[in-house]
């Protein structure tokens, strides 16, 4: 039976591990949403940034509902492996950069004491556009959303993101620090611009004054990311096993190329993604079209094409 992957794991040369010291990592950033594609992504990005221009930029990852991957990342000591499949062959790099995990839904108070601690300067999210309670018809907060709902009525004791989102910054504004910067991740065309939106349009709601400290003082640089992160399959764990000796319950697929533009607007610093090919610019609009017209584009056609010939999947 092989052992599960730890840090104290033997791995085979031919695996990539962290190139930094993973126990000098102090936290700087909490992800919310924790999925396949955030750990074949962000948390990639982030594993460069560290190696090229070590400082305090670990990941706290939180997700909001399903306890499985956080309890998945403890007892494997915030581990895993990514398998970058192409012609050349499978390549797996375990990815450290994770140094805290939290459930949201059992542990609320720690996401909110980690939102408030000055030490954590950026708050990436990654957690589909339904979960933001975004009303597609007028662009502003859907207030029929069951989660902001609940975070209206009691919005210190937060359950969707929005929630948490507005009640981290009311506890730094309380205590008189600078906000952090929120960074969606999420395929939400100007995905900054619309989550400051409904961040204000929360903070209005329950503190006018909040909401115009937010409006002054904080930040929401749009970003677009690009990268295919397929869900896991019965050959996903197998496979890592052979590459890893050991066994990862979080292993993942992925392809090589990956893509990350981000505006460059953060309020206390930012790693050094480009370290990893994270491009920074003023303007994300031209990357989010270039993205719509040549890649989903062509995935719609291609889409319609295979169902004129009774295919299932995409890589039929």
């Amino acid at each position: 039976m092989l052992q599960r992957l730890s840090s104290t794991t033997d791995l085979p040369d031919t695996v990539r591990q962290p190139r930094f010291d993973r126990t000098k990592v102090k936290p700087g950033i909490v992800h919310i949403g924790i999925g396949a594609f955030h750990r074949a992504h962000q948390a990639v990005f982030t594993q460069r940034a560290l190696e090229a221009e070590f400082g305090p930029w670990g990941i706290i990852a939180v997700n909001l509902r399903s306890a499985e991957p956080v309890e998945a990342l403890a007892a494997q000591d915030g581990l895993y492996s990514v398998t970058t499949r192409s012609e050349a062959g499978d390549q797996s790099e375990v990815i450290g950069a994770t140094v805290d995990w939290i459930c949201a839904a059992s542990d609320r108070a720690r996401v909110l004491s980690a939102l408030a601690d000055p030490a954590i300067r950026v708050v990436t999210i990654t957690v589909s556009e339904k979960a933001y309670g975004l009303d597609p018809t007028t662009g502003g907060l859907d207030r029929a959303h069951q989660a902001v709902v609940a975070d209206l009525k009691t919005p210190n004791a937060p359950v969707g993101v929005l929630g948490f989102l507005v009640e981290g910054l009311a506890l730094r504004h309380a205590a008189g620090l600078a906000p952090y910067t929120v960074l969606c991740c999420d395929n939400l065309p100007s995905n900054g611009k619309v989550v400051r939106r409904l961040v204000l349009e929360m903070a209005q709601l329950r503190d006018p004054a909040l909401a115009d400290w937010i409006a002054e003082k904080g930040r929401f640089p749009c970003s677009m990311v690009d990268r295919i992160v397929p869900a896991a399959t019965d050959t996903t764990r197998p496979r890592a096993e052979r590459l890893l000796g050991a066994h990862d319950a979080l292993a993942i697929d992925t392809e090589p190329f990956l893509q990350w533009v981000i505006e460059d607007d953060f309020v206390c610093g930012r790693p050094a993604w480009e370290a990893g090919g994270a491009i920074f610019t003023n303007d994300v609009e031209p990357y989010e079209k270039m993205k719509l017209r040549l890649l989903n584009g062509t995935h719609t056609l291609l889409a319609h094409l295979g169902i004129l010939e009774n295919l299932v999947y995409i890589r039929d």
